[in-house]
């Protein structure tokens, strides 16, 4: 805590300092002219000269240091997007909290909210431009004025996985550390230090792409460089001070509790790339991410031996329980996990619905096949149309190929195939980044179409957080041959599109998944052979000269 204060002091020496400089001119001019009013310097030349030159140069520093300050007070601090939490929603999650922060001796948070990540920590909300006065959030726009900076404590925002995948006794000792930071928030040196930092970071932003402002961003850029330092000490010192608190509290159990947050964030990881992301694509966004991620984990403790036993706690009580209605919140947190991490909009609308897990396999994963084979499909068309194609594999004049998973065996296998391979994955790539770049778009377009409605995090960005680098051209081949089988398996072999938690969209095969599709598609894709994936569709009964039924 003496470190947290001694750095939170030198925060403030430098933003004392950066007064002392802008009264500078103006001390000096006040100098000479209750010198030359005293008599003890001469009246008229060049001490004249220099007494009104330093009091232009005094009113032109105090008309700038007013304007950086005025800046930097009422810029709007970032604030992170979190589903709140009403006391009425979650009355025993708030009284555990308030309960750890009695047993720790520390302040409790003003309020509670949730965060669609494997994170948690206080943010201070104090700021005049985080709030309205009470009742008036629904008046005319001249009632929504800013409130006053209140003296409240932070807000504690917890993780959504975690009340899903924890127990009760594990999220109280993991979020011990975290309230214990409410005592040092309370101290005036460290909570004036971090108000001067937020707000020199929010003058920046708000300075960016504004000529007019230009001098006030340079100045904050100059003092926020000369306070990181400090500024970073201090963190460390105040999160050093709050973890010897916590000691007191379930220290045990924190140890367990600290492996359960790498095996939530593997978990929640994979869910949003495998699974929920291809729902968002589609334009239909999971429901209950925080609930398949509790699926997710126990088959991660099926199949991991390192997560053998974990699952045998979910028989005691999970922390979700402490919510009244823990189905409404993982709705409302997994809506905000989907504008977060893909810039979906902030309502449900036409193009925007949720999808409920029992749906997903219908409404998702084979609708996506058939897209990906669509898409195949239309490259084959364009690529048998190039000259240099052999005439004996390009269909007929006038006549337009048949979608089926013989065409795609007969363009991929071979020694020569190689060439036509590389094709299709560079078109495949081309196509994909296409329509990526008109989501990304659109999501922009949403994002600065409701800044001026939406929550204060928006600030024109969207997705905040994109998933999933670029895949090269083989990798999207094999994907869209996959998909391509997975049609014909389903239209003429009775298979079933199904969810995996881990791999999200699989393949059933008489209720069973069948993994080994895989390894065929790219013997096919790499090698030209194409007598492994033969062998599994005569294996499976799919009848490869059939059409497949496209989107």
């Amino acid at each position: 805590m003496l470190v947290a204060r001694a750095q939170a002091l030198a925060v403030l020496r430098i933003r004392s300092a950066a007064l002392a400089v802008a009264l500078l001119p103006a001390a000096a001019a006040a100098v000479l002219a209750a010198g030359i009013a005293m008599g003890r310097i001469p009246d008229g030349g060049a001490w004249s000269a220099a007494r009104w030159a330093f009091t232009g140069a005094a009113v032109l520093a105090l008309a700038l240091a007013a304007t950086v300050a005025a800046v930097v007070v009422r810029a709007r601090p970032a604030l992170s997007p979190t589903v709140p939490i009403a006391e009425e929603k979650a009355p025993d999650l708030y009284r555990l909290v308030r309960d750890l922060a009695e047993r720790l001796e520390v302040p409790a948070p003003s309020a509670l909210a949730l965060t669609p990540d494997c994170d948690s920590w206080l943010e201070d909300r104090t700021h005049p431009a985080h709030g309205t006065p009470h009742g008036a959030a629904n008046g005319p726009p001249r009632a929504r004025r800013p409130r006053r900076r209140s003296t409240a404590a932070p807000v504690l925002v917890i993780g959504s996985p975690f009340l899903w995948w924890m127990r009760v006794a594990e999220l109280r000792a993991l979020l011990a550390p975290v309230v214990a930071g409410t005592g040092p928030s309370a101290h005036p040196d460290i909570a004036a230090a971090r108000r001067f930092v937020r707000g020199l970071d929010a003058a920046v932003a708000v300075a960016a792409g504004r000529p007019a402002l230009a001098f006030v961003g340079g100045v904050a850029r100059l003092l926020l460089h000369s306070c990181r330092g400090h500024a970073a000490e201090m963190e460390r010192g105040v999160a050093a001070a709050a973890s010897e608190r916590a000691q007191s509290v379930d220290y045990g159990l924190r140890i367990v509790a600290q492996e359960q947050v790498g095996l939530a964030y593997a978990g929640w990881d994979r869910l949003l790339n495998r699974v929920a992301l291809p729902a968002w694509r589609m334009g239909r966004w999971p429901s209950r991410l925080d609930a398949g991620v509790v699926s997710a984990l126990t088959e991660l403790s099926r199949r991991d031996r390192l997560a053998e036993g974990f699952a045998s706690r979910l028989g005691e009580r999970p922390a979700c329980d402490l919510l009244e209605e823990p189905g409404a919140i993982d709705e409302a947190a997994s809506l905000l996990a989907a504008r977060l991490f893909h810039g979906g909009p902030p309502d449900t609308g036409p193009d925007w619905l949720p999808v409920a897990w029992s749906q997903y396999p219908e409404e998702v994963v084979d609708r996506k096949w058939r897209l990906e084979a669509a898409r195949l499909h239309r490259v084959l068309d364009v690529v048998d149309a190039l000259p240099a194609l052999t005439p004996v594999l390009a269909a007929p004049a006038g006549m337009a190929a048949a979608p089926t998973v013989a065409r795609v065996l007969e363009r991929l296998a071979g020694p020569a195939a190689g060439g036509l391979a590389e094709e299709l994955g560079a078109r495949l790539g081309a196509e994909v980044a296409r329509e990526a770049a008109q989501e990304a778009l659109t999501a922009q377009q949403r994002a600065f179409g409701a800044a001026a409605t939406a929550e204060p995090w928006v600030d024109g960005l969207a997705p905040l957080f994109p998933l999933q680098p670029p895949r090269s051209g083989r990798e999207l081949l094999a994907d869209h041959v996959t998909a391509m089988v997975c049609c014909a398996a389903v239209d003429t072999a009775g298979a079933a599109p199904g969810l995996d938690w881990l791999d999200g969209p699989a393949l059933l095969v008489g209720g069973a998944r069948r993994p080994d599709l895989a390894r065929t598609v790219l013997s096919l894709i790499e090698d030209g052979d194409d007598a492994p994936l033969r062998a599994w569709l005569g294996e499976v009964g799919v009848r490869p000269e059939k059409p497949v039924r496209l989107v």
